[in-house]
């Protein structure tokens, strides 16, 4: 069985004094696909944003072993931990390349050459390289998710957290993109997808977790869940009716 990346437990995170998650337990395995399916509102973000060390929280988190509760946003980056968030935050004004060798922060404070890492992130979106010296600002919603991927790429990370990069895209570019979060599975790294795309995410995944309310509700192998019927109804039918 792979080793423990990620191990959540008593997870307790949220905006001043509004509780958002409450004693959430998550585990992440290496090399494995995991995603967090739930409806708007469950506290997905506020995850993903607790585990980067955006927002405080209460419990144990650990990272490879190791205690990270008290470590910084940078020293987590510096770890091998990259957050893709839903607003990709860009910068806009800056050139498709320039945003990707910021992306690159961790490799330069490692002492090592940023640029095959590049040459790796273009090979990955081929389209990206088409544009390297276009304004980020200016490229479509799909360019856009590429690049924040890519650019997360950069540093080389051992946990990739994305959240939401399927939202507001079209579904071609929804497929292109589920694509490529399949493919980097190949590359040993682990992925935490936090999605709203319920069918996507769990055809993707290897295990996944159901949050609503900011307490898992339901927990299983991608496959299984999928089949679960409170998932299907809840998560997949809608998506199964208007698919038909």
């Amino acid at each position: 069985m792979a080793e423990l990346l990620l191990n959540v437990r008593d997870l307790h995170a949220g905006y001043g004094r509004a509780e958002v998650l409450h004693g959430l337990n998550l585990t992440a395995r290496a090399g494995k696909v995991i995603t967090v399916i739930g409806p708007n509102g469950a506290g997905k973000s506020t995850l993903l944003n607790a585990l980067m060390g955006v927002l405080a929280a209460r419990g144990t988190l650990e990272y490879d072993g190791e205690p990270i509760g008290l470590r910084t946003l940078e020293e987590r980056v510096m770890l091998g931990m990259a957050l893709v968030p839903e607003t990709r935050a860009l910068f806009g004004t800056m050139p498709v390349e320039d945003n990707l060798l910021l992306g690159g922060y961790r490799q330069v404070r490692l002492g090592k050459d940023g640029r095959a890492a590049l040459e790796e992130a273009y090979a990955l979106f081929p389209r990206l390289k088409e544009r390297r010296a276009q304004l980020a600002g200016t490229l479509s919603g799909g360019e856009r998710q590429m690049l924040a991927v890519a650019r997360a790429l950069m540093s080389r990370p051992a946990l990739l957290m994305l959240d939401e990069p399927s939202l507001g895209l079209a579904p071609l570019v929804v497929r292109d993109i589920f694509r490529t979060i399949a493919g980097l599975r190949a590359t040993g790294v682990t992925i935490l997808l936090v999605e709203q795309n319920a069918r996507a995410a769990l055809e993707v995944a290897d295990y996944g977790y159901v949050l609503e309310m900011g307490e898992i509700a339901l927990e299983g192998p991608a496959a299984e869940l999928a089949r679960d019927p409170r998932v299907v109804e809840t998560y997949l039918g809608a998506q199964k009716r208007s698919a038909g």
